[in-house]
């Protein structure tokens, strides 16, 4: 039985998250003062007191997410998780980061302060209330893609996160977006609805911040990954450093291509994953692409225990 683990992206977040895990791993707080020591600041305390406003800062969410999902990584293979090494990985948008950690292709403390600086060339790309995004449900792909087409009228606005099948994320110039939620409810959609997010990921405006992050990214060391990555820009895997790092970074201005990325790994014949991060975002998006693979989370002892089981490493 062939398995992947899968990392979650920006949206997963809460205060007080991982709080259970903490409570019984070591590992947990271990990780996250690593984190603290590279970012300047007590990045667990804004993960447990919050307030929610500060930690969903793109520039605190980022390497919170990060922190999270590699923490519970490494807290599996001390678990005996590393005897059964899942066969692929995979990650929502910020997720990748947490994927190419756990592959070996990137250092974490190289991936915190990456993608605190993702975050932070991300917010200035476009200044706030000139981007946005929203979430379009009960439409084909290619309804939401012809909608935004016919709404962009010399502005920018492209689908940019094909999250399962009759949901998909649409971003661009704040008016250009508002046109296509219209474009969209005409063509019969059951909901589209603005996000509150101030920072239109995954689209042509973020080109400028993808140029300097690029700059960046130079003098970052990739490894050749130990575990196949399938990349969002292609739902392909992966495993040649310089593939990774160039799609890595496209990656920020291309859409995410979730529902592909499911795909390929039920076609390679995946049947369990481990969604380990924050919450059950992916989960959920997984039970509408492909009810055949079964998503365990790891967020707590029991979750663990279960997910060690279905590994056979209990």
């Amino acid at each position: 039985m062939k398995s992947a683990f899968i990392f979650p992206g920006q949206g997963s977040q809460s205060v007080g998250m991982l709080s259970a895990a903490a409570e019984a791993w070591p590992i947990i707080n271990r990780t996250f003062a690593e984190a603290s020591n590279v970012l300047g600041y007590d990045l667990w305390q804004v993960c447990q007191k919050g307030p929610a406003e500060e930690l969903n800062q793109t520039t605190v969410t980022q390497p919170a997410l990060l922190t999270a999902s590699v923490a519970l990584w490494r807290q599996w293979l001390v678990a005996g998780g590393g005897g059964s090494r899942p066969d692929f990985v995979a990650g929502h948008s910020l997720g990748e980061y947490s994927a190419l950690v756990a592959s070996e292709s990137l250092d974490f403390v190289e991936a915190v302060k990456l993608v605190r600086l993702r975050g932070e060339l991300m917010q200035e790309a476009v200044p706030a209330g000139e981007g946005k995004m929203a979430a379009i449900l009960g439409l084909e792909d290619e309804d939401v893609v012809a909608a935004c087409e016919s709404a962009a009228q010399g502005d920018v606005v492209a689908a940019v996160n094909f999250n399962a099948p009759g949901q998909v994320v649409i971003a661009g110039s704040a008016a250009a977006v508002e046109r296509a939620i219209e474009a969209c409810k005409e063509k019969g959609a059951r909901k589209a609805m603005p996000l509150p997010v101030s920072v239109p990921s995954h689209c042509a405006l973020m080109k400028g911040a993808a140029e300097e992050l690029a700059e960046a990214l130079e003098d970052v060391r990739f490894n050749d990954a130990v575990i196949p990555v399938i990349q969002n820009v292609n739902a392909a895997a992966e495993t040649n450093s310089d593939t990774l790092k160039a799609n890595l970074l496209k990656q920020l201005y291309s859409p995410v291509l979730w529902t592909d990325s499911v795909r390929t790994l039920v076609n390679n014949g995946v049947e369990v994953a481990v969604e380990c991060g924050a919450g059950k975002v992916l989960a959920g998006l997984v039970k509408r692409i492909d009810r055949g693979l079964t998503v365990h989370g790891i967020e707590d002892p029991d979750s663990l225990a279960k997910a060690l089981d279905a590994f056979g490493q209990s």
